[in-house]
């Protein structure tokens, strides 16, 4: 079983904001295979489609606290976390960029934070959204959950279908995945 999960704050403040872009990568997943996300088992606490041996899915928590929604996933569908692919946001990474690794540190992610400490592992898959610094003295949190303007929100559109490609091919070769990743490039 590989279970893909989309880090967001659920609800409509947080639509359209840098923190929600692992979440729309997702969707975009999710359409592509003409499936659409419903509400999960009330242990997981999580919006879900099984396709087969693959989940989708994203947690109902808000991101700080998506490692229990997570660790519930795992177990309901006995999962490892090695067979885990996280997909979130990063202010350390370019707007427009992706980098897709397996486990390194939080970056100060209080989601992915969250996930190590519930799964007591940071041995999972992550693909990276670059979303970059904020700009003078704009706090990072500030700058994550702010939508995004209409120049970065063409931007974004494009990102989310390259990281949506880089999932597909993590489900069949991780490595190449990784290369792909690597070479994307804000247009």
């Amino acid at each position: 079983m590989r279970i893909v999960v989309g880090l967001r704050n659920p609800g409509s403040d947080y639509e359209g904001t840098r923190h929600n872009l692992g979440y729309e990568a997702l969707t975009a997943l999710a359409r592509r295979r003409e499936a659409k996300l419903k509400r999960g088992p009330l242990r997981v606490r999580a919006d879900l489609v099984r396709l087969g041996d693959l989940v989708l899915a994203s947690p109902l928590t808000f991101m700080n606290d998506s490692g229990r929604a997570v660790r519930a996933l795992v177990a309901y569908f006995k999962a490892s976390p090695s067979d885990l692919l996280v997909l979130h946001d990063d202010i350390d990474l370019a707007f427009g960029r992706l980098r897709l690794q397996v486990g390194g540190g939080s970056g100060g992610h209080n989601g992915i934070k969250s996930l190590e400490q519930h799964l007591a592992t940071k041995d999972f898959s992550r693909l990276k959204i670059g979303v970059g610094r904020p700009p003078g003295s704009r706090e990072a949190a500030d700058h994550v959950l702010a939508r995004l303007s209409r120049a970065e929100r063409k931007e974004a559109d494009l990102l989310v279908e390259d990281a949506a490609d880089v999932i597909e091919l993590w489900l069949a070769d991780p490595a190449r995945a990784q290369e792909k990743a690597a070479h994307r490039r804000p247009s």
